[in-house]
């Protein structure tokens, strides 16, 4: 009985080998055989690196919910505006203005150019080279500027870690500059009676000490999510917020009780003043901060980096309409990133004076998706490259096999042999 069983267990040898006395070796079976190991190995190395790369699986899918907020990167250089009259702003999409949330991480810089485009003055001391790095590494960077300032004796400025708002900015809100004070008072519609009261302007250069220059602004601010449009405009009503002496639109009458004409001859050549925003987009990107580095490594790219728009006259407006796509990216190790991208389309018009539609600008209307992009890095493992050996390697010696046998046939059983493996 227990010889049944075992002749019954080595019938189901589907291996059997074949004794040495039958085979016939030869030099085209002995060759097959190299080329079979060597294809082999081939097949192995390439099963290997198949399934040990890192591969990105993308997913598109419809968002539950909006992000908590979008925080944008700009850098847009006007080589025909100085920075007293460019004025920064943003709306939401019913026009209401909506803050930047300014604060110790998020600020916003305006910087001299000369006529050659040459920058005019220092940097801000909390400005280091990127917008936005580590919170440790941006104090430790702000002690060394200052240091470096004292050592070289320079006189201290109204430039603050955290400037006041005077009661119109938000909770937590910082404004650093005359700027941001300009338009914290602004959003809550409030008038600003002496400028020079105010400590972030006291030190503010004129439009006319400006002449012929051009501005560069940047920063890294903080919009809503539901739309809106984040602007570059001039404006002399900018300049002449808070001023005693050239307040809003002037009196239109003298201190005798007569027709002032003067105040309106000049605001009749501000309705009809020219501005040439011709603007480079230098950076415009969405998200978290990311070093250049990353970003290559993600291939994310920015499509406006690098614009260059010019117009002829005074009377331009640039319209860029963004689609901003929330993106995820999931690493092996763990790590999660979550950024932006966008695309464009741009629109040119051209707004005489008087015509209702619209004054001289740069505009960017953003507008985020509701389809959310997630790439993830996958790595196919062992269970996926055993299997993949098992079919190639297998798959090769079948073949080589048929092929020697076919060689053989084809001369005519002269020497036969088989694949001696």
């Amino acid at each position: 009985m227990k010889e049944s069983y075992t002749d019954f267990i080595r019938s189901l040898d589907t291996h059997s080998p074949i004794s040495p006395e039958f085979r016939i070796r030869t030099l085209s079976g002995a060759a097959l055989s190299l080329f079979t190991l060597l294809l082999a190995a081939l097949l192995i190395r390439s099963e290997y690196a198949y399934n040990f790369s890192t591969t990105t699986l993308n997913h598109v899918h419809v968002m539950p919910q909006s992000p908590d907020g979008l925080e944008v990167e700009f850098d847009v250089t006007f080589p025909h505006i100085p920075c007293a009259l460019l004025a920064v702003d943003a709306n939401d999409p019913t026009g209401q203005s909506q803050s930047f949330h300014i604060d110790r991480t998020h600020r916003v810089w305006k910087h001299r150019l000369d006529g050659e485009g040459r920058p005019i003055g220092k940097k801000s001391r909390f400005e280091l080279g990127g917008t936005m790095i580590q919170q440790t590494q941006w104090k430790a960077k702000v002690e060394e500027k200052i240091l470096s300032r004292k050592e070289e004796g320079e006189e201290a400025d109204d430039e603050q870690d955290c400037g006041s708002c005077y009661g119109a900015g938000q909770e937590g809100e910082c404004c650093n500059t005359c700027d941001d004070v300009k338009r914290a008072y602004r959003r809550k519609s409030w008038h600003i009676k002496d400028l020079m009261e105010i400590v972030q302007c006291r030190h503010v250069v004129r439009a006319e000490a400006e002449q012929n220059e051009g501005c560069n602004i940047h920063g890294f601010v903080a919009l809503g999510t539901g739309g809106g449009n984040l602007h570059f405009a001039p404006d002399r009503q900018w300049e002449k917020e808070g001023d005693t002496k050239k307040n809003s639109m002037g009196s239109l009458f003298s201190s005798s009780g007569f027709i002032d004409f003067s105040s309106i001859m000049e605001m009749f050549n501000e309705q009809f003043e020219q501005f040439n925003v011709s603007h480079t987009v230098n950076k415009l990107v969405f998200g978290q901060y990311m070093s250049p580095e990353v970003r290559n490594s993600l291939i994310i790219t920015s499509q406006l980096d690098g614009v260059i728009r010019t117009v002829e006259d005074g009377y331009g407006m640039f319209q860029y309409y963004l689609q901003v796509v929330p993106t995820v990216f999931r690493f092996l190790n763990g790590t999660t990133i979550e950024t932006f991208q966008y695309s464009v389309t741009e629109h040119t018009r051209h707004v005489e004076p008087g015509s209702n539609r619209g004054l001289p600008g740069v505009f960017f209307f953003y507008e985020v998706s509701a389809l959310h992009v997630e790439f993830e890095e996958y790595r196919r493992g062992w269970t996926h490259f055993f299997t993949g050996v098992c079919a190639a390697v297998g798959g090769a010696f079948t073949v080589m096999g048929m092929l020697d046998r076919l060689f053989f046939d084809w001369r005519g059983g002269a020497g036969r042999g088989s694949l001696g493996l």
